[in-house]
């Protein structure tokens, strides 16, 4: 069996640096566990946290690495700019930098490919588009604010777009997607993979009240394998190829997530749960003056 030391397990980006294959994520995590979460999640070994300005708990993760006593160095943190911000760049990533009290984060990705006006964001800017906020992007490689720069919600669609513009110098280093077996996207993946563009799965536990928790498939997988379904969808997601961020509060699920070492699916396994057939996706795009999605994953 191939090595199974999952949780120590890193993907090398094109800068050499090394990024971890599982980190807690903190979507939707409450601002006051938010702290107390980051510091269970290190203290069990985690050594990377994601976290985001839109969250509005940067402040509450930068505390609970602190409170961890485990060095900064040793901790990948990704933070993203919110779309409002994308003609203020340097003044996005500065802000999430005081929020975090930290001097750099080795990952900072444009959340959404929308430009939206910060006076009604119901709207988009008529001058400006992600091209432009990654352009700006670019610059802050030479800042020393930013180790990497990636993108979060592109479609295949949006990444023709920008890597065949003239002022894509760099690219992204990472595409962050939701990845789950019910929205497992082999078109993108594959896509991002021949441009060496690394995939983070979001939502990668398939959201609350996932109706992959019903799914027989995956049931009788982790009946098999004596773990639990986030456990087996989690060793999926790695096996697969991309880093995952389950995210959670409780310190025994944090822990739980975790255990995913000396295990492993196999290829028979795998290939069962990259062929579910139904389809649930936890993020749209409805909410957004613009449209991302194109269906151009599968």
């Amino acid at each position: 069996m191939a090595d199974t030391k999952h949780t120590t397990k890193t993907y090398t980006l094109p800068s050499g640096d090394k990024m971890p294959a599982i980190g807690l994520g903190t979507w939707q995590s409450p601002k006051n566990q938010t702290s107390a979460a980051v510091k269970a999640a290190l203290e069990a070994g985690y050594r990377y946290i994601d976290t985001a300005f839109a969250y509005g708990n940067e402040s509450e993760v930068g505390e609970g690495v602190r409170a961890s006593g485990v060095p900064r160095e040793q901790i990948w943190i990704t933070t993203k700019l919110d779309n409002p911000w994308h003609k203020r760049v340097a003044e996005g990533i500065d802000a999430s930098l005081k929020n975090l009290g930290m001097e750099y984060v080795d990952l900072y990705l444009m959340h959404w490919p929308s430009s939206t006006r910060p006076d009604d964001l119901k709207k988009h800017y008529d001058d400006w588009n992600f091209i432009d906020t990654w352009r700006e992007m670019q610059k802050l490689l030479d800042t020393g604010k930013v180790r990497n720069i990636g993108v979060s919600n592109f479609g295949i669609t949006n990444l023709e777009k920008l890597l065949n513009d003239p002022s894509c110098r760099i690219k992204p280093s990472v595409n962050q997607i939701e990845l789950h077996p019910n929205n497992p996207s082999p078109k993108l993946v594959a896509y991002c993979k021949e441009k060496d563009i690394h995939c983070t799965g979001y939502s990668c536990l398939g959201s609350t009240n996932s109706p992959l928790y019903k799914d027989s498939t995956l049931l009788e997988i982790a009946e098999k394998k004596g773990k639990t379904p986030q456990q087996c969808l989690l060793q999926w997601g790695i096996q697969n190829g991309w880093d995952v961020i389950p995210k959670s509060v409780t310190k025994e699920r944090i822990e739980g997530n975790f255990a995913l070492d000396g295990w492993a699916l196999t290829d028979e396994e795998l290939t069962k749960l990259s062929n579910l057939k139904d389809r649930f996706k936890v993020c749209g795009d409805g909410w957004l003056p613009v449209k991302v999605f194109f269906g151009d994953d599968e």
